[in-house]
């Protein structure tokens, strides 16, 4: 199998580390791969998406998973789809959309691989109504530690475990999912402006069981009586009748387009509070106030940064800290306070969203829970940025909030069981599946896992 020693980092580039890069092409070099793990054990590794640190293993084995990328069968009446746990949802789309079908979860990118959305329990902007990733998958093939391939199905405790088990109770293989039905690929689209953030929490509980889909971009650097203003996007898969003409003729095309990427080496301070202060008052004004039933294509509406290859880059060398947090209904002074306490401190964070969960989803370390959750991008170099983070995490730790760890790069191993009150039976399963450890990886070690 092919192999080199290399230096790993998550999305968010803040903390590298060197591990031997393994790449199966096979079922058999995976598991092979993983009964040649050496003392430092070994961990699955998609499409690189995770922020922060949960697809590395400092001195130890990472498997680059991307090689199994086959789709075996698609079921095209019954709406479910057979594939590799590396194939990626993007390439997914390409497949299923001109047969009438749709992922039935998807992140904020497409570059995600079907073993990485169930390891991370990915949400997308429909949680409200269709809930995390894992509640549409039927079953998955996982390679454990002993060497064993076996088949998982939901309300195991298998099954679970490795929802959001961000990859340490093995390493999966295939997996059965049930697919979203449409008849175009088009979006039908609704716009707002939100006043502030009372505001934006107002049409949100109001109305968003109007919509499939739902997320507000929030300027967190607005403050005052506009502290957490928004823009609120909102809509749903287009019947054929809402489509031009012209557009009836290929209603299930997909089509994606690129920018030029970002450049290998950006200045540091590019995204400072002036600059960026600067983009979000100008997003927030051409914003329209009110606009109904725009028609949009699915990779604008779902993936815009998609369009920018290595998008990353633009935080410069010292990379980012993606911070995704979720509180409950009736939590909803803490996040109030956070809100402020962010724009008070002045953080320049120009991608920041809140949406509505629905549901809790079954896995032990399943991030969703009913309530609100906010993601923001912050410059990894900001003075004082670890401790102010810390706070934000006790405040929201106390009112029963956590945050995700597809996301994490620096949380407190302390605050995890408070978090994650299954957290203890995450750990008992794993140390009865892999009493050696073999499954490890940078965040496991720091948290803990």
């Amino acid at each position: 199998m092919p192999a080199d020693t290399v230096s790993v980092t998550g999305w968010g580039r803040t903390a590298p580390s060197s591990a031997r890069l393994v790449r199966p092409r096979t079922f058999e070099e995976a598991a092979l791969a993983v009964r040649g793990c050496g003392a430092r054990g070994g961990i699955a590794r998609g499409l690189g998406r995770a922020y922060g640190d949960a697809a590395q293993n400092a001195g130890g084995e990472v498997f680059d998973m991307t090689g199994l990328d086959r789709i075996h069968t698609i079921d095209a009446d019954g709406g479910t789809v057979l594939c590799d746990a590396g194939v990626s949802l993007h390439r997914l789309m390409e497949v299923l959309l001109p047969l009438g079908w749709f992922v039935p979860v998807t992140p904020g990118t497409r570059y995600v691989t079907v073993g990485g959305a169930i390891g991370a329990d990915i949400h997308g902007k429909n949680h409200h109504v269709s809930g995390s990733f894992s509640r549409h998958v039927l079953s998955f093939e996982l390679l454990t530690a002993d060497g064993q391939v076996r088949t998982v199905v939901p309300g195991t405790p298998l099954f679970e475990a490795t929802a959001g088990g961000m990859g340490l109770t093995g390493v999966i293989l295939t997996a059965t999912v049930r697919l979203q039905p449409v008849r175009t690929t088009w979006m039908s689209v609704d716009t707002e402006r939100a006043s502030d953030l009372d505001d934006l929490m107002a049409r949100l509980a109001d109305t968003d069981h109007r919509y499939r889909y739902s997320v507000a971009w929030i300027d967190l650097l607005a403050r005052g009586k506009a502290t957490g203003r928004a823009v609120l996007t909102r809509g749903d898969h287009a019947p054929l009748e809402a489509l031009p003409h012209a557009a009836r003729r290929e209603p299930l095309s997909f089509r994606t387009s690129r920018l030029p990427a970002a450049p290998s080496f950006v200045p540091e301070g590019l995204l400072s509070r002036t600059t960026v202060g600067l983009f979000n008052e100008l997003w927030f004004r051409k914003a329209p106030r009110a606009r109904t039933g725009e028609l949009q294509r699915i990779p604008a509406f779902f993936h815009p940064l998609d369009g920018v290859p290595h998008w990353n880059r633009i935080y410069g060398r010292g990379g980012f800290v993606q911070y995704q947090f979720v509180v409950g209904h009736g939590r909803e002074d803490t996040l109030r306070r956070i809100v402020r306490r962010i724009s008070q401190r002045r953080c320049p964070s120009f991608l920041a969203v809140l949406k509505r969960f629905g549901d809790a989803d079954p896995g032990w370390l399943s991030f969703p829970v009913p309530g609100w959750t906010l993601a923001l991008d912050i410059p990894a170099s900001l003075p004082g940025l670890g401790a102010f983070l810390d706070e934000l995490d006790e405040e929201v730790a106390a009112a029963g909030g956590r945050v995700y760890l597809a996301k994490d790069s620096r949380l407190r191993p302390d605050l995890l069981a408070a978090m994650y009150p299954r957290l203890d039976d995450f750990r008992a399963l794993r140390a009865e599946l892999d009493p050696r450890g073999v499954f490890t990886s940078d965040l496991s070690r720091r948290l803990c896992l």
